[in-house]
């Protein structure tokens, strides 16, 4: 008795429902992962050599503490707000635009503050504006 032989089949995977599911997991990811813009880079601020400048008669001297607390020629502002700055900073300048607007901060004052008072001489109109620096130390 003669048989007829079965052709055999070609063993493989299907790899369709795999592909599938990595899709699937792909898709899953993107819609739950959250973008966030960190970046951590280590800033190397630089440091003023030169001549301290000579005093003007008339300044609007804006000095700020490591807390955020502004001082406006030696007067202490009761709190830290734009409004507050930017009425103490008007009543000192009397309208006079072209007085030199300097900004004292502490090293450890966040920037936010620092903004804050560069965006009231920017509000105001001041046009010269100085950030006071600590003269760099030469034994390096």
């Amino acid at each position: 008795m003669k048989f007829k032989r079965q052709r055999s089949q070609e063993v493989g995977v299907d790899l369709t429902p795999l592909i599938d599911v990595v899709f699937l997991l792909l898709i899953f990811f993107m819609v739950s992962t959250t973008f966030s813009r960190e970046s951590h880079l280590l800033v190397d601020l630089p440091e003023a050599n030169g001549e301290a400048a000579e005093a003007a008669v008339q300044q609007i001297d804006v000095v700020i503490n490591a807390q955020g607390q502004y001082a406006v020629n030696d007067r202490t502002l009761v709190n830290n707000r734009l409004e507050t700055l930017k009425r103490a900073v008007s009543e000192l300048a009397e309208g006079d635009r072209s007085l030199p607007f300097i900004i004292t901060a502490d090293a450890n004052t966040a920037h936010q503050y620092v903004v804050r008072a560069m965006d009231v001489a920017g509000q105001l109109g001041f046009s010269k504006l100085s950030i006071t620096t600590e003269r760099a130390n030469d034994d390096r």
